[in-house]
Order: C-alpha cells, then sequence, then structure tokens
C-alpha cells in the first residue's frame, strides 16, 4: 500500500530497497530552505540491522501489511520451534532465533502471537506474563525483609529472577516475558 512519507509512524513495516523494514523511530526536519523531509530510524526484519533513511515528505513509501494470527506452540526440533494454527490447525515452524531469548518461556500449549508476510513469519511475540514455578532460591537472611533487596531464584525452566526475600522454593511467581522479571506472586 502506497502512501506519503510525512504518514509514518513507529511499528509502521516499510518495503525499501526490496527489505522488509519496521519504522523504530522518525523526526520531521524543516529546513530554512527547500522542502521539508523526514528522518526515518528503521530495523531491517531479516538481519536485525538500524537504517538511517531520509525521505522528502511528499515522497510515496511502500507500507506492507502484516498478518498477525494466533498460533498455539506445540514443540521443537533442532532449530526450530513448531507452531499450530488455532483456527485452521495449519502448523508452521518457525526458526528458533526468530523467537529469541524469551523461547526459553515457551510450554506447550501456549498461544502465541505470529506475524507473517505472505506466508513467511517475521515475529512470535509471547504473552507478555507467565506464571511459573520457583525451584530454587536461597533462605532468608534475618532482617533482609526489612529492605527492598532481592536474591537469585531459579524458574522451573532454568531461567534465572531476581524475587523478593519472602518468596521460597515452591511458590508460583509471575514473570515478564521480555527480560525475566519478577511481577509478583502468583494469586492461584
Amino acid at each position: 500500500m502506497k502512501t506519503n512519507a510525512i504518514n509514518i509512524r513507529p511499528g509502521n513495516v516499510l518495503d525499501h530497497n526490496g527489505k522488509l523494514y519496521v519504522v523504530e523511530k522518525y523526526d520531521i526536519m524543516q529546513p530554512g530552505k527547500g522542502a521539508s523531509v523526514i528522518q526515518v530510524v528503521m530495523r531491517d526484519l531479516a538481519s536485525g540491522n538500524k537504517d538511517n533513511v531520509r525521505f522528502r515528505t511528499q515522497e510515496t513509501v511502500e507500507r506492507v501489511r502484516l498478518e498477525q494470527e494466533e498460533y498455539q506452540y506445540l514443540f521443537d526440533s533442532d532449530d526450530t520451534f513448531t507452531f499450530m494454527h488455532t483456527e485452521t490447525y495449519e502448523q508452521m515452524e518457525v526458526q528458533k532465533d526468530l523467537v529469541g531469548e524469551p523461547a526459553i518461556f515457551l510450554k506447550e500449549g501456549m498461544i502465541v502471537m505470529i506475524e507473517t508476510h505472505e506466508g513467511s513469519p517475521l515475529r512470535v511475540e509471547l504473552p507478555s506474563t507467565v506464571t511459573m514455578e520457583i525451584t530454587e532460591a536461597e533462605p532468608v537472611v534475618k532482617g533482609q525483609t526489612a529492605t527492598t533487596s532481592y536474591k537469585p531464584a531459579i524458574l522451573e525452566n532454568g531461567a534465572k529472577v531476581m524475587v523478593p526475600p519472602h518468596i521460597e522454593a515452591g511458590t508460583r511467581v509471575v514473570v515478564k516475558t521480555e527480560d525475566s522479571s519478577y511481577v509478583e506472586r502468583a494469586k492461584d
């Protein structure tokens, strides 16, 4: 879909020089002389490289619409994860590096959002938080509960997380998938 460069916003996906880029930032510059330009910082979806590009505000750019659909995580093999579409039951294999570090939180049956372009997966978005059990946690040191210090703990999936001193092994906690940070004690 063609659009004027002035309409570019962060999160838009552009087809530029035959590659797909996601817009991260933009700035409209109005020089004293001549036409206004828009300075765009965008990231290549395939390689992850960032690029700074200037467009004239009236220049047309190709904006790409991505399909976003829910998939259920099934299993992993050597270098891929297999997901199943929640409505059509079609399976899709996704390279592990496309999921990245949050992949440690994938659980069988978890529902994720996969963005595709012309049938090729571009991004896998896990739920923002997951509930997991603490398998190992250091014991509480007397007087430590009065401070705001955190202690290291290990989740059931092997991920390390910093938790408040009152959290013990066997406690279920809510953790952010993007950075493995503690949110709260689970309410179940």
